[in-house]
């Protein structure tokens, strides 16, 4: 296998050789060599020593999606239980104070130590928030993730073409490849929001309702995990902005940063603020339906409801009414003859004031 190819290489599962751990023959090590991007699999144990040695690198770690096995054994026999050894012991990490590294449940962090620094990034990757933890010092840079991790993939890819001058770029390159996954996001569900709420103008149906509603909860998903995240990485960026020892490179990459994950957040408000503009125009467009069929009631109660007290009124058994008006023609008269007129100035007065037309009008627009 040739170690230069940078994208396309098999994954190799390795084993961690000559130490017992819960990890054996499940975990992923990509070391990556840089400044030419070079991409080689390798046992963690190679990893940790050319971490040891190495002045330039990227070490990868791809843990299972399921944490190890009970008892720690892989294959489910039963034997006796083992301590589970943390990732930052096995890659000869245990004086950085990040004993979290590769554990699930973290939440999203951002800290510096010493000449150091460790973060848990918040990510997407398909409709899920995974989270990438990174640890990052002069020499190199490693991450640790659980699956496969899209945005690492597209680190790797980038790094003999970006060619970045030191580890600290690389994390900046791997922050940026984050924020990228919830600018997506955000930019495809806007526009999805858009058209969808072209088509409730055009024709409204139900189910727009439970699409507008997925599309809310993604806005409310990408906001609730990104927001937090940047607020703890913007307060710690603009301390170290203020020490008068950061490098002015480095400064200008943190307020990159900085602007970039702004204009992301800002995306992922736009999605809520579409969201919500579209359940008014749906409840908008419902109201107006309602609106129109208590008109069209309405109309009809004004013209039946003289007719309905003629009705009672002549249907009541006075003496006079089934004494004296017992004639043919007087029944004509009053009870026809009264309930035409009526009909005929009801009709008349809905003609004068257009009411009906406006009605007929707004009927047509519907359909349409």
């Amino acid at each position: 296998m040739d170690p230069g190819t940078a994208s396309g290489i098999e994954a190799y599962m390795v084993a961690a050789d000559g130490l017992s751990d819960p990890w054996r023959g499940m975990m992923i090590v990509s070391v990556v060599s840089m400044p030419e991007g070079t991409v080689t699999r390798t046992h963690v144990s190679e990893a940790r020593r050319r971490l040891a040695a190495s002045r330039f690198l990227l070490v990868d770690v791809e843990l299972p999606e399921e944490g190890p096995p009970p008892g720690g054994s892989p294959s489910g026999a039963e034997q006796p239980a083992e301590p589970e050894k943390p990732l930052a012991h096995l890659l000869g990490l245990e004086a950085k104070g990040v004993a979290w590294l590769g554990k699930e449940g973290e939440s999203a962090r951002a800290e510096f130590l010493g000449d150091s620094a460790a973060f848990v990034v918040p990510m997407l990757q398909g409709a899920q928030i995974t989270h990438v933890h990174a640890f990052v010092t002069e020499q190199y840079l490693i991450t640790a993730h659980r699956g496969p991790a899209g945005p690492i993939r597209s680190l790797t890819a980038r790094l003999p073409h970006e060619r970045p001058p030191d580890s600290v770029a690389m994390l900046f390159l791997l922050l940026e490849e984050a924020l990228d996954t919830f600018r997506r996001s955000a930019v495809e569900a806007l526009l999805e929001v858009e058209d969808l709420e072209d088509e409730m103008f055009r024709h409204r149906v139900p189910q727009q309702v439970y699409r507008l509603a997925r599309l809310r909860r993604r806005g409310a998903l990408l906001h609730h995990a990104l927001l937090p995240y940047l607020q703890v990485t913007d307060e710690i960026f603009t301390r170290r902005m203020m020490n008068p020892g950061f490098p002015e490179e480095r400064q200008k990459l943190a307020r990159d940063y900085q602007h970039t994950a702004r204009l992301v957040l800002t995306d992922i408000e736009s999605l809520q603020n579409a969201a919500r503009r579209a359940f008014a125009s749906y409840s908008s467009l419902v109201s107006g339906e309602q609106n129109n069929v208590i008109n069209r009631l309405a109309i009809v109660s004004t013209i039946f409801l003289p007719l309905t007290f003629l009705t009672g009124f002549f249907g009541m058994n006075f003496t006079y009414l089934t004494d004296e008006l017992e004639s043919r023609s007087i029944f004509w008269l009053l009870a026809v003859g009264l309930q035409v007129v009526f009909l005929f100035v009801a009709l008349y007065a809905l003609h004068r004031t257009r009411l009906w037309r406006r009605l007929r009008d707004d009927g047509s627009t519907d359909l349409q």
